[in-house]
Parts: structure tokens; C-alpha cells; sequence
């Protein structure tokens, strides 16, 4: 089985630890990478002393972040020459999200989401028409045409996870890594409330149809109509959320 040490070439997935607590910071780093997918369920994480460079930590604080994580039963320690650590539950499997817990998450949140939600509404576009302007080699835009397939998945299960792929996909495909980082944060920042989000299926079409428009104008070399796409789609994203869960 494959080490999936960068499954979304330029996503900074294990940026390395800064102030705070090195072990919360470090079991976060990683609860966020299996959470937005980034390493999926079934796949190994990069070996101990490699992710310990990465995230520049100690070997003792990764180790103690993969045993708080294995304990609560995400990942899984493997011996033997295929050996290694292996997610085994996606953060987000362990929360099932009803109507009224989503509504309640968002009067906690309060103003918080709507910043969220404006703020995304800047960044993804901007990320979209960047990518646009970019000379893609042959992997990256098959990547992108990958994830854009993956997203259109109907299984409740997986699609918060391939349509959050997407995304950082098109995030990666910017260049610029500070702002992959940041969309990667407001990713994980809406992540519940966007998997409350009813499976409708005329809104499950209109959102495909906006992604594919999206990544067509990027590989088409299109900033404009990019900005232009990515805008309307996180447009009736966030009005969805706001009539949804007021």
C-alpha cells in the first residue's frame, strides 16, 4: 500500500508546529489532515522520522499525538515490513450531524461563521483565478480532472470529503502555499455545517455543474470566468447554510 506522504501535491499538510502546546498542535495537524481526507482511510501516514522533520517536533510528541489518535480509535499501528501507522476512521465518521445539532453549531458560532463564510468567499476565488494563470503540467491537471470526477460521488458518506479534496486541489493548483494553507483552515472551519447541508439532489446537480465549470476555466487558462464560478458557487453555498441553519 502506497506511504501517502502528499496526495494533494502543494498542500502544506504538515506544516511545522508553532507555539501553543507542541502536543495539541501536533494532534491537530494531523486531525486535520485525515479530516479533510488528505490522507484517506486505508492509507499509511509518512514514516515517523519524516513526519517528525515536517512538523518539527520531537519524535516523543509525534509519538504521544499518534497514540492520543490511535486510542480514539483514527489510526492504527501495523508491525512488519508493510508496517506503519494507517488511518482507519475519518475524524468527521464519528459525528453524525443532525438539523438541529448543525443549527445549534451555527448560534455557536454566531458571527464567527459568517466571517468564515465571508472569508471564504474571498479566498476561493482568488485561489481559482490564480490557479487559472498558472502553466499546470500534465499530473496536476489530470489531478484536478481526478478530484472533479470524485466529487460528483452521491454516497453521503464520502462526498463532504472528495468535494473538500476538490477544493484544495484547486487551492494547490494556485502556487501559492500560504493560501492553500488558509483555505485548507476554512475548509475545517465549515466542515460540519457544510456535511449538514440535506441531500438534495437538484442542489447536489447545480453544485457539480459549478465545479466543473470552475476547473474547465482553469484548464482553459480563463482568471475571469474562474473567479467568476468559484464566486457564484461559494455564493450558493453560504446562502444555503445561512437559510438552512440561520
Amino acid at each position: 500500500m502506497p506511504v501517502a506522504t502528499e496526495p494533494l501535491s502543494g498542500v502544506p499538510m504538515w506544516r511545522p508546529v508553532r507555539g501553543g502546546n507542541a502536543f495539541e498542535i501536533t494532534v491537530a495537524r494531523l486531525a486535520q489532515t485525515i479530516r479533510l481526507g488528505l490522507v484517506p482511510v486505508g492509507e499509511r501516514l509518512p514514516p515517523e522520522r519524516e513526519l517528525a522533520e515536517r512538523l518539527q517536533v520531537s519524535r516523543v510528541t509525534l509519538r504521544e499525538a499518534i497514540a492520543a489518535l490511535r486510542e480514539a480509535g483514527f489510526l492504527e499501528s501495523r508491525r512488519g515490513r508493510s508496517g506503519g501507522t494507517f488511518v482507519v476512521r475519518a475524524t468527521g465518521d464519528a459525528v453524525v450531524v443532525h438539523d438541529r445539532d448543525a443549527a445549534a453549531l451555527a448560534r455557536e458560532m454566531g458571527d464567527a461563521l459568517h466571517d468564515a463564510l465571508d472569508f471564504r468567499r474571498v479566498l476561493e476565488p482568488g485561489a481559482a483565478a490564480l490557479a487559472a494563470t498558472r502553466a499546470l503540467s500534465a499530473a496536476d491537471r489530470a489531478h484536478l480532472v481526478a478530484c472533479l470526477g470524485s466529487a460528483r460521488t452521491r454516497d453521503p458518506l464520502t462526498r463532504r470529503v472528495n468535494d473538500s479534496r476538490l477544493h484544495l486541489a484547486i487551492a494547490s493548483a494556485s502556487g501559492s502555499t500560504s493560501v492553500t494553507a488558509a483555505i485548507a483552515d476554512v475548509q475545517l472551519r465549515l466542515d460540519r455545517l457544510l456535511a449538514a447541508i440535506p441531500v438534495l439532489r437538484r442542489n447536489l446537480d447545480h453544485s457539480d455543474a459549478q465545479h466543473e465549470r470552475v476547473v474547465e476555466a482553469i484548464l482553459a487558462g480563463d482568471p475571469a470566468t474562474a473567479r467568476a464560478e468559484m464566486e457564484e458557487h461559494c455564493d450558493a453555498t453560504a446562502a444555503l447554510l445561512r437559510g438552512l441553519l440561520g
